[in-house]
């Protein structure tokens, strides 16, 4: 069997086509039905996220099916096959196996180390497991990928550090205070990083969060979002005292909030901090406002060079990453090539333990007069030196990584001991395809 990767991703497709290609929008379950009836897949998994959509599959004939697989994206997604061709890549063997290492680890995603990948990987393989279009080749394949995943995180810095601005501030804002359960905040303005950076502090668990915007329907729609209240747009001088927390982002050509503002506010506060994240642009608090004793200020440009430190830190990690995946891969690569050598295995065993049985069936009479304990040590005794005999070949056979070695030396035994067909024995290893069809409605174009 043979592996073979076909995708689209980030690296290779604009948005416009990834959208189209993503198998959640007909669900992967229905995709899963219809690749598992292609004659020559044996198993396969569908992996799809906002930024790829991956068919992995083990089969005997990686050139045809690969066209096949190019056609079903096509058709499955009603994409034109020329539309679709130019940005689909395939790989096969080692080079997938490697690709969905890196994938696990976070080495090939849009933002590196992103922990989200790795989760995505482990819902494509349940799917696909649940669904029983996974044997052997794929469990090994996933599940050793999982573990490549948690070993790059572990071992390296590349998934430390916030690589968001906005949650970049919500770190520092957990420097600060702690935890920020009891914390209270105000948002000033409605945008969309404002909404980012009020959803960030919501899983964060803050107290309460008041939003205020000139647009009073906007400052509705954005507190309803984070179970907020709004506050009206004049009052927000009179929020400042409660608030620990203050974001702006209203992208107003003058200040919102000025140093006196500040000053008034922190009077009565004694020793109570305040943090602001003015991520407005022009900015909307008076920057001298940070030099108030117990006021942390931060604009927008020293939440970039914190994200852009931590992204430099981050790709600082690419090459250690690198590196165990590569590791991981020949320690997979060696297993898989070792699989080669298991039917010839399991052939000379069994013409082994043939002749040993037969040559006691003969000397049967002879051994009527031995207790039943001693014909059990003759059995024992044989089956031993059976063992003894197969234990060096068996070894050096799985610990050949060259595959034409392997397969020169499976013929020679072959030949050498008369071993039949292994054809039959893998039949027998292949996955009954027990997924039921999925009914199709008719698609419009």
């Amino acid at each position: 069997m043979k592996l073979i990767l076909l995708g689209a991703s980030h690296h290779s497709a604009p948005v416009g086509l990834r959208e189209r290609i993503d198998f959640s929008r007909r669900g992967v379950p229905e995709a899963l039905s219809v690749l598992s009836e292609i004659s020559d897949i044996t198993e396969v998994a569908v992996l799809s996220t906002c930024n790829r959509s991956e068919i992995y599959a083990m089969c005997s004939n990686p050139v045809s099916v690969g066209q096949v697989l190019v056609s079903f994206m096509s058709s499955y997604h009603d994409v034109p096959e020329s539309e679709l061709a130019p940005h689909i890549y395939i790989r096969h063997d080692t080079d997938a196996v490697r690709h969905l290492f890196r994938t696990a680890a976070g080495l090939d995603s849009l933002l590196v180390g992103e922990p989200q990948i790795l989760g995505q990987v482990k819902d494509a393989y349940t799917t696909a497991s649940q669904h029983q279009c996974t044997g052997a080749l794929l469990n090994r394949l996933f599940h050793w990928s999982f573990a490549v995943g948690k070993r790059v995180r572990s071992e390296t810095g590349i998934g430390e550090g916030a690589v968001s601005v906005s949650y970049a501030a919500i770190s520092l804002a957990r420097k600060i205070f702690g935890s920020l359960k009891e914390r209270n905040v105000l948002l000033i303005g409605a945008g969309e990083m404002a909404e980012l950076t009020a959803t960030h502090l919501r899983s964060q668990e803050v107290h309460q969060i008041r939003v205020a915007s000139r647009t009073a329907a906007r400052a509705a729609a954005l507190a309803a979002k984070v179970d907020g209240e709004t506050v009206p747009w004049e009052n927000i001088t009179t929020q400042l005292t409660s608030a620990d927390i203050i974001v702006t982002a209203t992208g107003s050509t003058t200040p919102i909030v000025t140093r006196r503002d500040i000053d008034v506010v922190m009077q009565p506060r004694r020793d109570r901090p305040l943090f602001i994240m003015d991520i407005g642009l022009p900015r909307d608090v008076e920057p001298s406002s940070g030099d108030i004793e117990q006021v942390f200020l931060y604009n927008i440009d020293d939440l970039r060079s914190i994200v852009q430190e931590n992204l430099t830190r981050r790709q600082s990690q690419l090459d250690s990453g690198e590196l165990l995946v590569e590791e991981e891969v020949d320690r997979f690569v060696i297993w898989l090539r070792s699989r080669a050598a298991i039917p010839t295995v399991v052939a000379l065993r069994r013409r082994f333990e043939s002749i040993r049985s037969s040559e006691l069936s003969r000397l049967e009479p002879k051994l009527a007069s031995l207790s039943p304990e001693s014909r059990q040590r003759v059995d024992e005794v044989t089956r031993l030196l059976v063992e003894k005999l197969l234990l060096a070949p068996t070894e050096h056979l799985k610990s050949i990584n060259d595959q034409e070695m392997v397969a020169a030396y499976a013929d020679a035994l072959n030949h050498l001991f008369n071993l039949p067909d292994k054809s039959s024995d893998n039949d027998a290893e292949k996955r009954p395809r027990l997924i039921p069809p999925v009914a199709r409605s008719p698609r419009t174009r």
